[in-house]
């Protein structure tokens, strides 16, 4: 499924929320389901810089296509950061690199997270992104 279907997935998927303390549920049961990274990733250099909360963010290179595992020790960031590995996850570096992440303006996230939350999202998008480049860039 492309980055945009995906997308399109989660906006259709908010949209039957009525309120946004039922999205911060969904949100927050997403990062339950979150594939768990690897203990030993849970090191500083795996770190996103600035996130309030600890955010570990990992990716590997398989196929031609960028795996993101992650973790959070705060159960709101921990459903922000499995809202991006679920769409950035598993699709060419230049896919990642490439693309505007419009759901989350659309699902009205930027103006219902708290100024460091909406700042700590924005650090894991250019994370991902720089990831997926530093990667691209190392096997050509």
């Amino acid at each position: 499924m492309s980055i945009n279907a995906l997308q399109d997935e989660l906006i259709e998927d908010f949209s039957f929320f009525e309120d946004w303390m039922a999205k911060y549920e969904y949100i927050i049961q997403l990062g339950k389901e979150l594939p768990l990274i690897d203990e030993i990733y849970k090191k500083p250099q795996y770190l996103i810089k600035g996130c309030q909360s600890q955010v570990w963010l990992h990716a590997d290179y398989v196929d031609n296509r960028v795996i993101f595992t992650a973790d959070s020790d705060a159960i709101i960031t921990k459903g922000l950061v499995s809202l991006m590995v679920k769409v950035l996850s598993n699709h060419t570096p230049e896919e990642i690199a490439n693309t505007d992440l419009y759901f989350i303006d659309q699902i009205g996230l930027k103006e219902h997270l708290s100024p460091t939350r909406a700042n700590g999202l924005l650090s894991m998008v250019k994370q991902m992104k720089m990831y997926a480049i530093a990667l691209q860039s190392e096997n050509k």
